[in-house]
């Protein structure tokens, strides 16, 4: 059967989805008895919600095209948003557990006849729910300001539905988050709705909670319900499984911010967790992660008390002069972010064949190594402190002697090597001091960092994560705004406001340890982005400058951008897609190089938000968004929020925070394999390849504006066995970065350009891996060598 939008679905009845019966169920994608399915894609990520097939995103989603024709996209839709997924990418297809959510019906004068909003024109503002869920919603209409009254009828645990009503003769169904709505909202309107003499009703409240694993809120609401209702016995056994159950969440949340590096926080939450009504086993959870911190805390003091006593063991003078500042780094800088490096130290502390000076060389040479990497030669230990306080000089150093003095004296240090050289740099805190211009609040800066011609300095905002430590790497957003929201603002989407009360911020990169940085990328008054080298700078400059000064994991770097920045990140991330762990584009639009550069998109992540109601979002970029949904090597997801416009759908955070959060989002910054396009000078870096000097004809600059009759230069570029890479470029230069994860050093290396080899011999050294630190800002992944071709 089909329903009054003439919805089909299909009804999974094994593995994969090209093998569902899809005639035996066509139902509403709203019907309310659907049983709800769970999609497992390769990824990792999880998708729940009621499915149908379409064969491109230009049809209408209520009616995915005709029976029989192929249809590599699927829907799912929860009743809050329609989430778009390839089907090849679809890894296990299975029923969802069957539940009955409780949903609250809002009685409102609903209006029933006159115009259908089509599309939400610009937000001019927005009201609070009264006590009876009514608002007045605020946006530009052709004839200027169109105020709509918009009513709560429908609160289920995943969305709540709002409608227009009567009055504004407006038609209008509107979906939003009812995680995103707090419990004086939702309480209040249900109530008014319901009987609040009437135990059963209040009862729904509190399951609505539970079901929206809104644990603390459904305690209090029970609370409430059995001080109004003393005499009924059974309320008292619900509140003490409702307890067991918001203990057990108060427990992730631990887990949630230890994993996050917040430890101090953890080490007081788990101090200060409730006993009372608590089961066994979770308080038993407790105290072992208590007793991993009590054992961490006597690693620690026992890994200082055995350095200084085997220091003191030794009788040369000299060497222990040497020993005095590494033995004062130790004590002030060992924490339990690094406390690892300490592993084989106090493994062999107690060795009796190992001699004092060797156990020194074990501690000092793992913390500067990292873990597993230690050695016993004190001599070599001590010379890999000094190289590492030059490399530091090194990266701070302005002037090109500066730096060849510092090479000089690094080249004849025992530990100068490239190899010990890679250690410790990945090893070593960020090298530059970062002095800020302005402090917002605890761990927000703003920074500068030199520009180019065009803007000769940027200036970009960064808000660190709660107990921010540079001996612990950590994932980080940039986010660029849109042309009316400020960088500030897109730090208090990701990061959350900042409370004065908590003296903190509450957002869910606070919550899971995220840096954010935002690009003050814009120029005055700027209202489109402009595709330009100037945006492109300002953007990868901040995040270069970035790494330089504050612990990032560059292998876990995503790049967002709201509206106008996020065409932005649009086009920046498919121009470098060896910078980003995944791509974020919200209520984005495709334009200019978007279009041309679309291959480059392959085997990077991405995951595009919009509204369905936000001029035709999804339809306009339907033909870019069609080629990553059905082409191969895509990671992409497309969510469109139901009866939304062009908003900010904060309601997204906590499913691109889980996306961001799959072991298979991790940037992999050394492939096998290049192919990549580019049309404009500086899009010119791709992983270990870098190109220059392109022909005329093959450029195509944004104030020219031809790039719609400009094919893009493809390069292609591999590491095959036996130490050989090839590279196919068109360009008139080219440089072949190398590093231990694509060629053995200690072998012949053969780089082939263009069918040529080039007869230089490429080894690693010690220059090329510290410019290339100091130029690009990535410690994880330094290169050791060079090839240029032609050859200088």
């Amino acid at each position: 059967m089909t329903n009054q939008e003439g919805v089909m679905l299909a009804t999974p009845r094994s593995f994969h989805l090209r093998q569902f019966v899809v005639s035996i169920a066509i139902l509403a994608l709203c019907a309310h008895d659907v049983t709800a399915t769970v999609i497992t894609m390769k990824s990792g990520m999880q998708v729940e919600g009621r499915i149908a097939e379409m064969g491109s995103l230009n049809e209408n989603p209520l009616n995915p095209g005709t029976e029989g024709s192929t249809k590599p996209i699927i829907i799912v839709d929860d009743g809050l948003r329609r989430t778009f997924v390839r089907d090849l990418d679809v890894a296990a297809v299975a029923e969802s557990p069957a539940t009955s959510d409780e949903r609250i019906q809002i009685k409102q004068p609903v209006a029933e006849a006159g115009r259908r909003i089509g599309n939400i024109g610009p937000i001019l503002g927005v009201t609070a729910f009264d006590q009876w869920g009514r608002r007045t919603f605020s946006m530009q209409g052709p004839q200027g300001q169109l105020d709509v009254i918009q009513g709560i009828t429908e609160i289920t645990p995943t969305y709540t539905r709002v409608e227009g009503l009567r009055g504004t003769g407006l038609i209008w169904d509107m979906r939003l988050a009812t995680s995103s709505l707090p419990r004086e909202v939702i309480s209040t309107v249900i109530r008014e709705s319901l009987k609040e003499d009437n135990p059963d009703d209040r009862l729904r409240i509190v399951r609505l909670y539970i079901q929206a694993n809104r644990f603390g809120d459904a305690l209090l609401e029970l609370d409430e319900l059995i001080r109004d209702f003393p005499a009924v016995e059974e309320l008292k056994a619900q509140a003490d499984r409702l307890r067991q159950s918001l203990a057990q969440r108060m427990l992730r949340e631990i887990e949630l911010r230890r994993d996050a590096g917040q430890h101090e926080r953890v080490h007081a939450l788990l101090g200060a967790f409730p006993e009372k009504g608590v089961a066994g086993v979770t308080l038993l959870t407790v105290r072992d992660m208590l007793a991993v911190y009590e054992k961490r805390q006597q690693q620690h003091e026992q890994s200082l008390e055995l350095l200084a006593d085997n220091i003191n063991k030794i009788e040369d003078a000299t060497v222990k002069e040497k020993l005095a500042p590494i033995q004062q780094e130790l004590k002030d800088e060992l924490n339990i972010h690094a406390l690892d490096r300490m592993a084989d130290f106090l493994r062999l502390a107690d060795d009796p064949s190992l001699k004092p000076d060797q156990k020194v060389a074990l501690a000092i040479s793992g913390w500067l190594l990292g873990s597993g990497e230690a050695i016993d030669n004190l001599a070599v230990a001590v010379s890999l402190f000094e190289v590492r306080n030059e490399a530091t000089k090194y990266m701070n150093a302005k002037r090109p002697h500066e730096r060849d003095d510092i090479l000089a004296r690094i080249a004849g240090l025992e530990g100068g090597s490239p190899s010990y050289l890679a250690r410790l740099i990945a090893n070593m805190k960020p090298p530059i001091a970062t002095t800020s211009t302005e402090v917002a609040s605890p761990g927000h800066h703003v920074l500068t960092v030199p520009g180019i011609e065009q803007q000769p300095e940027f200036a970009y905002e960064i808000q660190l994560p709660p107990e921010y430590n540079p001996y612990r790497r950590y994932p980080c957003v940039v986010t660029l705004n849109g042309a009316g929201s400020t960088p500030e603002q897109q730090i208090d989407w990701w990061a959350g406001t900042y409370s004065d009360q908590a003296l903190a911020r509450q957002g869910q990169a606070t919550r899971r340890g995220y840096i954010v940085i935002a690009p003050r990328w814009q120029k005055e008054f700027q209202r489109e982005y402009e595709f330009t080298l100037r945006e492109h700078a300002s953007v990868l400059f901040a995040l270069r400058d970035a790494c330089q000064r504050v612990s990032i994991d560059t292998d876990r770097v995503f790049l967002s951008g709201h509206s106008m920045g996020g065409d932005a990140a649009w086009d920046i991330g498919l121009s470098h897609p060896d910078l980003w762990a995944g791509v974020i584009p919200i209520v984005a639009n495709a334009d200019r190089y978007v279009h041309k550069y679309s291959d480059n998109g392959r085997g990077l992540p991405m995951y595009f938000v919009g509204g369905e109601r936000d001029g035709g979002w999804l339809n306009d970029n339907g033909m870019e968004l069609d080629r990553y949904l059905k082409g191969s090597k895509y990671d992409v997801t497309v969510v469109q929020y139901l009866g939304r416009g062009h908003e900010h759908f904060q309601d997204e955070i906590q499913r691109l925070f889980d996306w961001m959060e799959l072991s298979s989002h991790r940037r992999q910054f050394f492939p096998r394999e290049i192919e990549a396009l580019c049309m404009r000078p500086w899009d010119n870096y791709f992983w270990w390849l870098e190109l220059d000097q392109f022909p005329s004809r093959t450029l195509a600059l944004p104030a020219e504006g031809k790039e719609r009759t400009v094919r893009p230069i493809k390069t292609a570029a591999k590491i095959l066995e036996n130490n050989r890479i090839t590279v196919s470029a068109k360009s008139g230069s080219v440089v072949v970065w190398l590093s231990p994860e694509m060629v053995d050093f200690d072998q012949p290396i053969t780089v082939t350009v263009n069918a040529r080899n080039i007869r230089k011999v490429a080894a690693a050294d010690a220059k090329t891996l510290l410019e290339d630190v100091r130029t690009r800002g990535d410690r994880q992944h330094p290169f050791w060598a060079k090839v240029e071709w032609p050859e200088r």
